[in-house]
């Protein structure tokens, strides 16, 4: 049976003078080796959970636990410690402009001070291989397009082998075909590298298509497959926020049958923006 990676546990935040809650007593748990999606319109509180799970802000009251860890009762160094199992992937990709991709990819494992560089240079160069930009090693960010830097963004985030990636609107701005391969490569790392994935998006296509789809292997080689919406993965649920309460979680199967109306608006584009 998988032990929960990532508990909350009746949750709330509001931001400084705001007087609503973002979040409003919302528990979950997500399962190690599990993926979350999280979808919401403008403001219900989606980028607040991955800043919570980070430790970057603290709940009013509640318990976060992260790796069995409660996140709101540690120090900045255990913190740290913390994030060192922890993945991020921006919405920008937020690379640094003044370090080659290389550099940009090795940045935490360099900072970690714990490896040899040869071995940092393979590292690096393995998972560039991995998101198929092995021969951009020695570009400039200001030299790739929108698609290369969110992919030099997710192996930055799977140099140092975290436990856990969280995305946070990985594809917006992107046209359909690169971000299909941005989804692609969600579930390949995902289902071959073994990570617990927490998607945030609003963006319903690429959320179906990283539930819907799994990466298999065989030989050595890797296959990429997609299942119909009412097959079954397992691990994989969806959660949909509205003025910071949950109002759906569930499989995909569960989700485009609920009459639950705002999960209704959402699914036909009244639901819109992106969250904070």
């Amino acid at each position: 049976m998988s032990r929960s990676l990532i508990s909350f546990e009746n949750v709330y935040y509001a931001y400084p003078g705001v007087d609503e809650y973002a979040l409003n007593n919302i528990s979950f748990e997500i399962q190690d080796g599990g993926t979350e999606i999280i979808l919401g319109g403008s403001g219900s509180g989606k980028s607040t959970i991955l800043k919570l799970i980070q430790g970057l802000i603290k709940p009013e009251s509640g318990h976060i636990f992260v790796q069995g860890t409660e996140v709101s009762g540690i120090d900045e160094p255990d913190l740290m410690k913390l994030r060192g199992n922890i993945g991020m992937v921006f919405q920008e990709g937020a690379l640094f402009d003044s370090l080659s991709v290389a550099e940009n990819v090795g940045f935490r494992l360099h900072d970690q001070g714990d490896l040899e560089d040869d071995d940092i240079e393979e590292s690096v160069r393995r998972m560039l291989g991995f998101v198929g930009l092995g021969e951009l090693y020695d570009r400039q960010p200001s030299e790739l397009s929108g698609g290369q830097r969110r992919r030099v963004a997710v192996a930055r985030a799977m140099a140092h082998k975290p436990k856990l990636i969280l995305y946070d609107e990985p594809t917006t701005g992107l046209d359909p075909i690169i971000a299909s391969t941005i989804c692609d490569l969600i579930v390949k790392l995902r289902d071959f590298e073994g990570v617990t994935t927490v998607l945030v998006t609003h963006q319903l296509q690429d959320a179906f298509q990283v539930a819907q789809g799994f990466v298999s292997q065989r030989n050595g080689d890797l296959f990429y497959k997609q299942v119909d919406e009412a097959d079954v993965l397992t691990g994989i649920e969806f959660l949909v926020l509205d003025s910071g309460k949950i109002i759906f979680r569930g499989r995909q199967k569960d989700l485009l049958e609920t009459n639950e109306p705002y999960v209704r608006k959402f699914l036909h584009g009244i639901g819109t923006a992106v969250g904070r």
